[in-house]
Protein backbone atom coordinates (compact mmCIF):
# COMPACT_ATOMS: atom_id res chain seq x y z
CA UNK A 1 0.00 0.00 0.00
CA UNK A 2 1.25 4.08 -0.84
CA UNK A 3 0.76 6.84 1.56
CA UNK A 4 1.26 10.18 0.96
CA UNK A 5 2.83 11.97 3.60
CA UNK A 6 2.95 15.92 3.40
CA UNK A 7 5.09 18.59 5.55
CA UNK A 8 5.14 22.29 5.39
CA UNK A 9 7.74 24.52 5.83
CA UNK A 10 8.34 28.39 6.64
CA UNK A 11 11.83 28.28 5.33
CA UNK A 12 12.11 27.03 1.52
CA UNK A 13 15.76 26.29 2.02
CA UNK A 14 14.83 23.97 4.61
CA UNK A 15 12.04 22.97 2.49
CA UNK A 16 14.92 21.66 -0.88
CA UNK A 17 16.77 20.18 1.93
CA UNK A 18 14.29 17.84 2.63
CA UNK A 19 13.61 16.85 -0.84
CA UNK A 20 17.29 16.09 -1.11
CA UNK A 21 17.48 13.87 1.69
CA UNK A 22 14.10 12.31 0.59
CA UNK A 23 16.07 11.62 -2.67
CA UNK A 24 19.35 10.80 -0.73
CA UNK A 25 17.29 7.63 1.58
CA UNK A 26 16.26 6.51 -2.29
CA UNK A 27 12.68 7.53 -2.90
CA UNK A 28 12.48 8.14 -6.47
CA UNK A 29 12.01 12.07 -7.82
CA UNK A 30 8.56 10.86 -9.37
CA UNK A 31 7.21 10.38 -6.32
CA UNK A 32 8.06 13.52 -4.47
CA UNK A 33 6.51 17.30 -5.19
CA UNK A 34 7.37 20.99 -4.09
CA UNK A 35 5.05 23.28 -4.00
CA UNK A 36 6.17 27.22 -2.82
CA UNK A 37 4.41 30.77 -2.64
CA UNK A 38 6.58 32.78 -5.31
CA UNK A 39 4.69 35.52 -4.00
CA UNK A 40 8.14 37.69 -3.43
CA UNK A 41 9.67 36.37 -6.43
CA UNK A 42 12.75 34.80 -5.07
CA UNK A 43 12.70 32.48 -8.02
CA UNK A 44 12.41 34.05 -11.61
CA UNK A 45 11.87 31.14 -13.50
CA UNK A 46 15.91 31.02 -14.63
CA UNK A 47 18.67 28.70 -13.25
CA UNK A 48 20.35 31.47 -11.23
CA UNK A 49 18.74 33.83 -8.25
CA UNK A 50 20.86 37.17 -9.26
CA UNK A 51 18.90 39.71 -6.86
CA UNK A 52 19.21 39.24 -2.67
CA UNK A 53 16.81 36.77 -1.09
CA UNK A 54 15.99 37.36 2.35
CA UNK A 55 12.71 35.63 3.15
CA UNK A 56 13.18 35.60 6.89
CA UNK A 57 13.45 39.48 6.86
CA UNK A 58 16.70 39.17 9.26
CA UNK A 59 19.36 41.18 6.64
CA UNK A 60 21.27 38.32 5.44
CA UNK A 61 20.78 36.55 1.70
CA UNK A 62 19.10 33.47 2.45
CA UNK A 63 21.28 31.87 -0.46
CA UNK A 64 24.31 32.15 1.37
CA UNK A 65 22.63 30.72 4.82
CA UNK A 66 21.40 27.74 2.88
CA UNK A 67 25.05 27.28 1.74
CA UNK A 68 26.51 27.45 4.63
CA UNK A 69 24.39 24.90 6.27
CA UNK A 70 24.36 22.63 3.11
CA UNK A 71 21.37 23.71 1.67
CA UNK A 72 20.32 21.33 -1.49
CA UNK A 73 20.21 24.64 -4.28
CA UNK A 74 23.05 26.80 -2.28
CA UNK A 75 23.98 29.98 -3.62
CA UNK A 76 22.02 29.21 -7.29
CA UNK A 77 19.13 26.92 -8.78
CA UNK A 78 21.98 26.35 -11.65
CA UNK A 79 23.61 23.35 -9.57
CA UNK A 80 20.08 21.71 -8.23
CA UNK A 81 19.72 17.84 -9.01
CA UNK A 82 16.88 15.47 -9.28
CA UNK A 83 13.39 17.09 -8.54
CA UNK A 84 14.75 20.66 -7.61
CA UNK A 85 16.35 20.84 -11.04
CA UNK A 86 12.50 20.81 -12.48
CA UNK A 87 11.14 23.43 -10.66
CA UNK A 88 9.08 25.95 -12.83
CA UNK A 89 6.42 28.60 -12.41
CA UNK A 90 2.68 28.27 -12.26
CA UNK A 91 -0.27 29.81 -10.55
CA UNK A 92 -3.23 28.37 -8.61
CA UNK A 93 -6.41 30.01 -7.91
CA UNK A 94 -6.55 31.08 -4.19
CA UNK A 95 -2.23 30.39 -4.04
CA UNK A 96 -1.09 33.13 -6.46
CA UNK A 97 2.57 32.84 -8.53
CA UNK A 98 4.17 29.38 -7.32
CA UNK A 99 7.40 27.53 -7.68
CA UNK A 100 6.56 23.94 -7.98
CA UNK A 101 7.92 20.55 -9.46
CA UNK A 102 6.50 16.94 -9.21
CA UNK A 103 3.20 14.87 -9.36
CA UNK A 104 0.98 16.94 -7.19
CA UNK A 105 2.10 20.34 -8.96
CA UNK A 106 1.19 18.70 -12.24
CA UNK A 107 -1.82 17.60 -10.92
CA UNK A 108 -3.15 20.53 -9.78
CA UNK A 109 -1.77 22.64 -12.62
CA UNK A 110 -4.32 19.74 -14.73
CA UNK A 111 -6.97 20.27 -12.37
CA UNK A 112 -6.56 24.22 -13.08
CA UNK A 113 -6.80 23.87 -16.78
CA UNK A 114 -9.59 21.49 -16.57
CA UNK A 115 -11.63 25.08 -14.71
CA UNK A 116 -11.25 23.55 -11.15
CA UNK A 117 -10.68 25.86 -8.77
CA UNK A 118 -8.96 25.00 -6.17
CA UNK A 119 -6.62 22.29 -8.04
CA UNK A 120 -4.49 21.67 -4.87
CA UNK A 121 -6.78 20.49 -2.79
CA UNK A 122 -8.13 18.03 -5.38
CA UNK A 123 -4.84 17.06 -5.66
CA UNK A 124 -4.20 16.47 -1.88
CA UNK A 125 -7.59 14.20 -1.48
CA UNK A 126 -7.62 12.36 -4.61
CA UNK A 127 -3.54 11.07 -3.07
CA UNK A 128 -4.99 10.50 0.51
CA UNK A 129 -5.06 13.38 2.20
CA UNK A 130 -7.68 14.39 4.66
CA UNK A 131 -9.73 17.31 2.98
CA UNK A 132 -9.35 19.22 6.59
CA UNK A 133 -5.19 18.87 6.47
CA UNK A 134 -5.08 19.55 2.42
CA UNK A 135 -6.78 23.23 3.35
CA UNK A 136 -4.52 23.31 5.96
CA UNK A 137 -1.51 22.75 3.71
CA UNK A 138 -2.98 25.26 1.01
CA UNK A 139 -3.59 27.96 3.33
CA UNK A 140 0.10 27.13 4.25
CA UNK A 141 1.91 27.80 0.96
CA UNK A 142 -0.96 30.83 0.58
CA UNK A 143 0.71 32.65 3.32
CA UNK A 144 4.18 31.84 1.96
CA UNK A 145 5.03 28.36 3.22
CA UNK A 146 6.56 25.76 1.27
CA UNK A 147 4.99 22.18 0.94
CA UNK A 148 6.88 18.92 0.60
CA UNK A 149 5.10 15.80 -0.63
CA UNK A 150 5.67 12.23 -1.13
CA UNK A 151 4.56 9.07 -1.88
CA UNK A 152 5.95 5.76 -0.60
CA UNK A 153 5.27 2.27 0.43
CA UNK A 154 3.68 1.86 3.86
CA UNK A 155 7.09 0.05 5.15
CA UNK A 156 8.01 3.37 4.68
CA UNK A 157 6.45 5.85 6.28
CA UNK A 158 8.10 6.16 9.29
CA UNK A 159 11.84 6.81 7.64
CA UNK A 160 10.20 9.31 5.35
CA UNK A 161 8.07 11.20 7.94
CA UNK A 162 11.32 10.95 9.83
CA UNK A 163 13.28 12.82 6.94
CA UNK A 164 10.32 15.46 7.00
CA UNK A 165 9.52 15.77 10.63
CA UNK A 166 13.07 17.62 10.99
CA UNK A 167 12.34 21.17 10.41
CA UNK A 168 8.76 21.40 9.43
CA UNK A 169 6.39 22.98 11.44
CA UNK A 170 3.23 21.66 13.82
CA UNK A 171 0.83 21.89 11.52
CA UNK A 172 -1.59 21.54 14.23
CA UNK A 173 -0.94 24.45 16.46
CA UNK A 174 -0.42 26.28 13.10
CA UNK A 175 -3.91 25.42 11.88
CA UNK A 176 -4.77 26.55 15.73
CA UNK A 177 -3.47 29.69 15.39
CA UNK A 178 -5.54 30.56 12.00
CA UNK A 179 -8.53 29.50 13.75
CA UNK A 180 -8.46 31.37 16.74
CA UNK A 181 -7.38 34.29 14.21
CA UNK A 182 -10.79 33.73 12.41
CA UNK A 183 -9.94 31.48 9.41
CA UNK A 184 -12.16 28.80 8.75
CA UNK A 185 -10.66 27.15 5.82
CA UNK A 186 -8.68 27.76 2.55
CA UNK A 187 -10.72 29.68 0.19
CA UNK A 188 -9.83 29.18 -3.67
CA UNK A 189 -11.94 32.40 -5.09
CA UNK A 190 -9.51 34.62 -1.87
CA UNK A 191 -6.70 37.54 -2.86
CA UNK A 192 -3.84 35.99 -2.40
CA UNK A 193 -1.08 37.12 -0.05
CA UNK A 194 1.20 39.77 -0.70
CA UNK A 195 4.80 40.00 -0.81
CA UNK A 196 4.74 42.24 2.50
CA UNK A 197 1.94 40.10 3.71
CA UNK A 198 4.20 36.75 3.62
CA UNK A 199 7.24 38.87 5.38
CA UNK A 200 4.95 39.67 8.31
CA UNK A 201 3.31 36.10 8.75
CA UNK A 202 6.98 34.93 8.29
CA UNK A 203 8.21 37.60 11.22
CA UNK A 204 5.67 36.90 14.00
CA UNK A 205 6.17 32.74 13.68
CA UNK A 206 10.01 33.48 13.69
CA UNK A 207 10.04 36.18 16.50
CA UNK A 208 7.88 33.17 18.44
CA UNK A 209 10.94 30.09 17.95
CA UNK A 210 13.41 32.87 18.97
CA UNK A 211 11.42 32.78 22.70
Amino acid sequence: MTVTISRLYDDPYAAHRAVNDLEAAGIPSRDISILASNADEWYDGSSKMSRKVDRDADGTDDRAEGAGVGAGIGATLGGAAGLLAGLGLMAIPGLGPVVAAGWLAATAAGAVAGGATGGIIGALTQSGVSKTDAEVYAEGVRRGGTLVTARVPDGQRARTEAILDQAAINIREREQTWRDSGWTGFDPSAKPYSADQIRTEREIYRERTMR
